[in-house]
C-alpha cells in the first residue's frame, strides 16, 4: 500500500489526469495548494475577536464576512475564474501574463511586476505568522509554565530552510495524507463546537455582515482581519499546473465545507463560553475546541500542517522566481533541482533572504497576534493585479468588452476595499512587507527597462552583406584562426539578420578567424514547456544560424541543447565536425568549439535623460548580484569568451575643441 501511495505522490500528473480528477490528483492538492488557506483557522476568528468585547454583532458579523469572502475571492474569483485562464494547464501571475502579454505588452506588464513583488514579499511573513501559530498552542496545553515560544519557532524556521537544499520528496510523500488529516480534524472539532450554538447559521445570511460594516464601532476595519481567510488563495491558480483545476476543484469542495466547519464552529465556542466578556490574555480559540485529552496530538497535527503550509509558499517562490527570470524579469541566479518531484527547483540565494527576513520577522513582532496586525498588505494588491490581468484575458477569450469590465471592476473594486481595511495595518507592521514589494517591484522595473533600452538600442545588418566579407577572413591565414567553430549567443531571432555587436567582434575588435561561424538565438516562448529549435545555412557548413524556442518554465541547458543539435547535423550530413587537424582527423576528434558573449554597454559619450541614467545605473549595480552568463547558460567555462561593445543612448555628446 505504501510504495502504490509513494508512487502514486513522486510522479508528475500526467495530461489525462490533470484533466479527470482522481484520488491521487486530489490527495496532492490537499498536500500542495490548500497549506495557506489552510492553516487560516489559527488566527483569523482570533483576530477578529481580538481585545473586543464579545457579541452576537461582533460574531455573526464576522463569521458572515469570512463565508462571504471565502465565496467570492476564493470560489467564485480564483476556483471558477481563475482556473479556467490557463496557459496549457500552467497557471499563476506570470502564466496569466504570458498569455495576455502579447496582445498589450506595454501595459500587462506593470501588473505582472507588482503582483511578483508581493507575492515574494507575502513569503517573508506567511512561515512565520502559520508557525508562531501553532507552536503558541504550547500556552494552552501548559497554561501555568512561562515558556517563550520564540526559540522554538525559530528553530523550525532554520531547519525548514535548511533542508531545501535537499529537496521534500521523501517528506513530500506525507503531505496529502497529512493535510487530509488536518482538514477532517478543523471539520470534525468545529462541528461538535457548532452543535451547542447551532443558531450560528444564521450568519450566512449577508446582512450580517453588512450591520458588522456599517453599524458596528468601527466595523469596516475588521476587514482587515477577515481577508486573512483567503490569503493562499493565489495558490489555487499558482499550482494548477501541477495538480489540473479538476482536482482542485473537487478538493477545495472538500476544503472549503472543513473550512467553514471551524470557523463557524470557534465563533459558537466563543459566543458560548465568553457572550459580554473579554478573551483572556493567552486564550486560543482554535486549540479551546479540543478536549484536553487530544490537545497534545492537535497541536502536533497543527505544527505538521503549519510547516506545510510555509513549504508550498516557499517552494511557490521559488518557482515564481524561477518564471520571472526566464521572462528576463528576475536577475539572474543559481537554480538546483535537488528532486525531480513535481519539477521541484532550489533557488539558494532567495532561500537564504527568506530566511533571514523570517527570522528578523519573529524576532521584530513576537508574537503571531502582532503578526496578524501585519499580515495581508502585501497579497490584498497582489489579488488586485491578478483581477486586472484576467480582466484583459476575458476581454480577449470572450471577445468582448463589457462583461469582462463589469467583473474585473467588482472584483478590483472589492479588493479596493479589502486594501483600504488593510492600510491600518501599515503602522502596525505592514509597512515591512510594504517596503520589500517596493525593493522587489523596483528591481523587476529596472530590469525590464534596461532590457527594453537594450533592445531599443540593438542594430541588425543584413547577414547577406558580410558573408563575402566572412569568407574572404577565413581564407586569409595571416590571421590566426581563433577557432575551429565559433558560436555567437545572438539577440536577433531572424536568419536573415545578425547583430551589429556580432559583427564588431568578428571584425573590428580582434579579426576573429573560424572554419564554421554558428548564431545561436534563444527565444523564450509563452508556452511553458515548448523545447524546439529551427536551423538555416546561411552559408552552407559555413555559416549556421539556430534558433531555439524553449518555454519559460523550461530549464535552460543551452551547451548540452547545442551540442546535441550540432551532433544530430552532423550525422545528417549537415555539417563537419571533425577536427581539421589531420593529426587528430584520423583519431575521429571532434573540433574545437568557442562560445562568444558580447554585452552592451552604455558609452560614457551617451547623453542620458535623469530616469535613463538611474535605470542603468541602478541595473549595473543589480548585475554585480546576478549569475553570469556563462553559468545562466549553462556554457563550460573554459571555452568561453566574454566581450564588452560600446552603445550609444540618445545622442552622442558633443566635444567641443579649438585647435591653437
Amino acid at each position: 500500500m505504501y510504495k502504490q501511495l509513494s508512487g502514486l505522490l513522486t510522479m508528475e500528473l500526467s495530461h489525462e489526469q490533470k484533466k479527470a480528477w482522481t484520488t491521487g490528483g486530489v490527495l496532492i492538492a490537499l498536500g500542495i495548494v490548500f497549506g495557506d488557506i489552510g492553516t487560516s483557522p489559527l488566527y483569523v476568528i482570533q483576530a477578529i475577536v481580538g481585545d473586543r468585547l464579545v457579541t452576537k454583532e461582533l460574531l455573526y458579523g464576522g463569521v458572515s464576512c469570512v463565508f462571504w469572502t471565502l465565496f467570492i475571492v476564493s470560489t467564485v474569483k480564483y476556483v471558477i475564474l481563475a482556473l479556467n485562464a490557463d496557459n496549457n494547464g500552467e497557471g499563476g501571475i506570470f502564466a496569466l501574463y504570458a498569455r495576455v502579454r502579447r496582445y498589450n505588452p506595454k501595459l500587462v506588464i506593470y501588473p505582472a511586476m507588482i503582483g511578483c513583488a508581493t507575492l515574494i514579499a507575502d513569503g517573508f511573513i506567511t512561515p512565520p505568522v502559520s508557525i508562531s501559530s501553532a507552536v503558541e498552542g504550547i500556552h494552552v496545553l501548559y497554561p501555568n509554565v512561562e515558556i517563550n515560544t520564540i526559540p522554538i519557532v525559530m528553530t523550525i524556521i532554520v531547519l525548514l530552510f535548511a533542508f531545501q537544499q535537499v529537496g521534500t520528496r521523501i517528506v513530500g510523500l506525507a503531505f496529502g495524507p497529512i493535510m487530509l488529516i488536518w482538514f477532517l480534524m478543523l471539520g470534525v472539532l468545529g462541528l461538535v463546537s457548532l452543535m451547542h450554538h447551532p443558531a450560528i447559521l444564521q450568519a450566512i445570511n449577508p446582512r450580517y455582515a453588512v450591520d458588522l460594516l456599517t453599524q458596528y464601532p468601527k466595523g469596516f476595519w475588521l476587514l482587515g482581519s477577515v481577508f486573512l481567510c483567503t490569503t493562499g488563495a493565489e495558490a489555487l491558480y499558482s499550482d494548477l499546473g501541477h495538480c489540473g483545476k479538476t482536482n482542485i476543484r473537487i478538493s477545495w469542495g472538500f476544503v472549503w465545507i472543513m473550512l467553514l466547519l471551524n470557523y463557524f464552529g470557534q465563533s459558537a465556542w466563543v459566543l458560548s463560553n465568553f457572550d459580554g466578556q473579554l478573551l483572556s490574555e493567552n486564550q486560543r480559540i482554535f486549540y479551546a475546541l479540543m478536549p484536553s485529552w487530544f490537545l497534545p496530538i492537535g497541536l502536533f497535527i497543527a505544527t505538521l500542517a503549519a510547516i506545510i503550509a510555509s513549504q508550498a509558499l516557499i517552494s511557490g517562490v521559488f518557482t515564481l522566481v524561477n518564471e520571472a527570470m526566464k521572462l528576463k524579469l528576475w536577475l539572474k541566479m543559481k537554480v538546483n533541482h535537488p528532486t525531480d518531484w513535481l519539477g521541484q527547483v532550489y533557488i539558494p540565494g532567495i532561500n537564504w533572504v527568506l530566511m533571514i527576513g523570517c527570522l528578523i520577522v519573529v524576532l521584530f513582532f513576537k508574537k503571531s497576534s502582532n503578526m496578524e496586525a501585519a499580515y495581508g498588505l502585501a497579497i490584498t494588491i497582489d489579488m488586485m493585479m491578478t483581477s486586472l490581468l484576467l480582466g484583459f484575458f476575458y476581454r480577449i477569450k470572450l471577445h468582448r468588452f463589457v462583461l469582462p469590465f463589469i467583473g474585473t471592476v467588482l472584483l478590483i473594486g472589492l479588493e479596493i476595499v479589502f486594501l483600504v481595511a488593510n492600510l491600518d495595518k501599515f503602522a502596525h507592521g505592514g509597512w515591512f512587507t510594504f517596503l520589500i514589494a517596493l525593493v522587489i517591484t523596483s528591481i523587476v522595473y529596472v530590469l525590464y527597462n534596461a532590457d527594453l533600452i537594450r533592445h531599443k538600442l540593438a542594430r541588425f545588418v543584413p547577414v547577406s552583406d558580410y558573408t563575402k566579407i566572412i569568407d574572404e577572413l577565413n581564407d586569409d591565414h595571416s590571421i590566426p584562426k581563433e577557432s575551429s567553430h565559433l558560436v555567437y549567443l545572438a539577440m536577433t531571432n531572424s536568419e536573415k539578420k545578425i547583430d551589429t555587436n556580432i559583427i564588431h567582434s568578428i571584425m573590428k575588435k580582434k579579426p576573429k578567424r573560424a572554419d564554421v561561424y554558428w548564431f545561436l538565438h534563444v527565444d523564450t516562448t509563452d508556452e511553458p514547456y515548448t523545447r524546439s529549435y529551427h536551423v538555416e545555412s546561411i552559408v552552407p557548413r559555413q555559416i549556421i544560424f539556430i534558433k531555439l524556442r524553449l518555454g519559460f518554465k523550461v530549464e535552460q541547458r543551452i551547451n548540452s541543447m547545442f551540442f546535441k543539435i550540432v551532433k544530430d547535423m552532423a550525422h545528417n550530413g549537415e555539417v563537419d565536425i571533425k577536427s581539421p587537424y589531420p593529426a587528430l582527423r584520423g583519431l575521429d576528434q571532434m573540433g574545437d568549439f568557442k562560445f562568444i558573449i558580447t554585452h552592451n554597454r552604455v558609452s560614457v559619450d551617451s547623453e542620458l535623460s535623469d530616469l535613463e541614467r538611474w535605470i542603468i545605473r541602478s541595473y549595473r549595480l543589480i548585475k554585480r548580484f546576478s549569475l553570469s552568463a556563462v553559468e545562466d547558460f549553462g556554457l563550460e567555462t573554459a571555452n568561453v569568451q566574454e566581450e564588452l561593445i560600446p552603445i550609444y543612448v540618445g545622442t552622442k555628446k558633443e566635444v567641443l575643441l579649438t585647435r591653437e
